[in-house]
């Protein structure tokens, strides 16, 4: 009897699995079947949530499909992630992760998901170069010039962020740290906030991102040192790359990846990676993202996978040097 229960159920698995196996494949090619909801971790009107709708419009389109932007903001984006941890596998929920999720884990902050075993990474759709800027009455006007005066007076001079352990926080520790430089460090309750500190000679350094700063600077309200970055950038091509000024292999810059939850299948996944690959590769997305001091971007899983470990280990390094914590 007890054998022959064995044999039963043996031979019901075996016709079962194909038939599992058959109505995913089936899903996965008629994929999708109705609108794809968007996490952002962010509140609407953010930049996460303006570049996400630039690239959704051209992938709706391509998917046939409406996709719809839910922002859950909170807990320095934390409470979005882990939304976008939980969701189902099928395809119809993805979501947009950027830096925090990379210094969270640098600087002990415990969250409910773990970034490479709970997403599946498609790729980072854009990025945003972050510049070295002081208040223009420092009276260095070159990145040697600037060096040499925070090392002549250290603690004297202060710097900006928009809150411990953000991502301006780290950046400066960071060029504290491989320029041999000591300075005051300043947080404000937001990144806007301290923009203006320094505009209103609060402190006197910063690295923000293009957005904040390309007005300032064209203004003179700011005077720009740097792109931390290998190239310069079309947004102030006047301003020299950090190889350029001296920095070196110093780069900060603001990113925006898209990730799915784990486990999405395969299928899926490469349907979505040829679509935004697609979307960011247009001129008018380009364009759009311009508009925002942002470069579109494309790459492989792969590719997003490596760049987020490397972030993490530079973050981490800084915040161990710096001894910065979450709070």
């Amino acid at each position: 009897m007890q054998r022959a229960f064995r044999k039963t159920a043996a031979a019901c698995a075996c016709a079962l699995f194909p038939a599992l196996a058959g109505a995913a494949q089936q899903a996965a090619q008629t994929y999708p079947a109705r609108p794809i909801r968007v996490i952002i971790p962010y509140p609407a009107g953010a930049s996460y949530d303006t570049i996400m709708r630039i690239v959704a419009e051209p992938v709706s389109a391509a998917l046939g499909q409406a996709i719809v932007v839910e922002n859950r903001s909170g807990a320095s984006g934390i409470i979005g992630a882990d939304m976008l941890a939980k969701a189902s596998s099928d395809g119809y929920t993805i979501g947009m992760l950027g830096d925090n999720h990379t210094i969270l884990p640098a600087v002990g902050q415990k969250t409910p998901y773990d970034l490479f075993t709970d997403f599946a990474p498609i790729m980072r759709i854009a990025m945003i170069d972050n510049v070295v800027v002081t208040h223009p009455s420092l009276p260095a006007k070159t990145m040697k010039d600037l060096i040499g005066l925070l090392k002549a007076s250290p603690g004297k001079y202060r710097y900006g962020s928009g809150g411990t352990a953000g991502s301006t926080h780290l950046a400066c520790a960071r060029f504290s740290q491989l320029m041999g430089v000591d300075m005051l460090h300043v947080p404000y309750k937001s990144g806007g906030l301290a923009v203006l500190g320094l505009a209103g000679g609060e402190v006197h350094f910063m690295i923000p991102n293009m957005i904040s700063v390309k007005q300032h600077v064209h203004a003179g309200r700011f005077r720009a040192y740097a792109v931390a970055s290998k190239k310069r950038s079309a947004y102030l091509p006047e301003v020299p790359s950090a190889p350029e000024a001296g920095l070196g292999e110093f780069q900060v810059t603001q990113f925006y990846g898209v990730f799915a939850p784990a486990k999405t299948s395969r299928q899926v996944l490469a349907r979505l990676e040829k679509e935004i690959g697609a979307a960011a590769a247009t001129e008018a997305v380009k364009s759009k993202l311009a508009v925002q001091g942002a470069d579109a971007y494309s790459e492989k899983p792969e590719e997003l996978t490596k760049f987020l470990k490397n972030e993490i280990r530079v973050h981490k390094d800084t915040a161990q040097f710096a001894n910065i914590r979450a709070q």
